[in-house]
């Protein structure tokens, strides 16, 4: 996300360190959450796969990413062809909350969109925010429709050669 909240892919240039990270990551990841939007932007690096672009960090990245299990979360398709992906079956709540009943690795989320709805329904226990030292003034908030105080504790961070930070959160249990 930018410095100032907006959720922007095209805002922001991830580096070779910012590759690896994320590599690293999803190389570890039980599965990741999408909508449908973000998948399907994701589903650029298939491509990278099948063509290589020739720089190592972007190819090692399409390769983890192209292996990681993905489940999307969409009321408009009805199928998925990518070999990782399948369509939830079943509304996020609950879809969710059996997923983390499995022993194991890490669930990710990486839609903003979902991001809202599982910090509505409590069940993100940690936000891993990557803020780049972007302002671009307007576009998607990260944090849209969230209507009640959420306060967290900072875990740790993360920061790279290049002004980006991570930001880890969990979330304080409310009284």
């Amino acid at each position: 996300m930018t410095l100032d909240g907006f959720c922007d892919h095209t805002a922001i240039i991830p580096d070779e360190e910012i590759h690896q990270h994320y590599a690293d990551l999803l190389s570890k990841a039980g599965t990741v959450l999408y909508g449908r939007i973000t998948y399907q932007l994701m589903e650029f690096w298939r491509t990278l796969v099948e063509n290589p672009s020739g720089e190592k960090s972007m190819d090692d990245f399409a390769i983890v990413m192209d292996k990681t299990p993905k489940i999307v979360f969409s009321h408009t398709l009805k199928n998925v062809d990518w070999k990782s992906t399948k369509l939830a079956t079943r509304d996020l709540e609950e879809e969710v909350l059996e997923l983390k009943q499995q022993s194991g690795k890490d669930i990710f989320v990486g839609s903003p969109g979902l991001i809202v709805a599982l910090t509505k329904l409590s069940l993100i226990d940690e936000y891993q925010l990557c803020v780049h030292p972007v302002i671009v003034g307007n576009g998607l908030p990260l944090f849209k429709n969230i209507n009640h105080r959420i306060a967290l504790t900072l875990v740790k961070t993360k920061t790279f050669s290049g002004g980006a930070v991570i930001l880890y959160y969990e979330p304080i249990p409310q009284k």
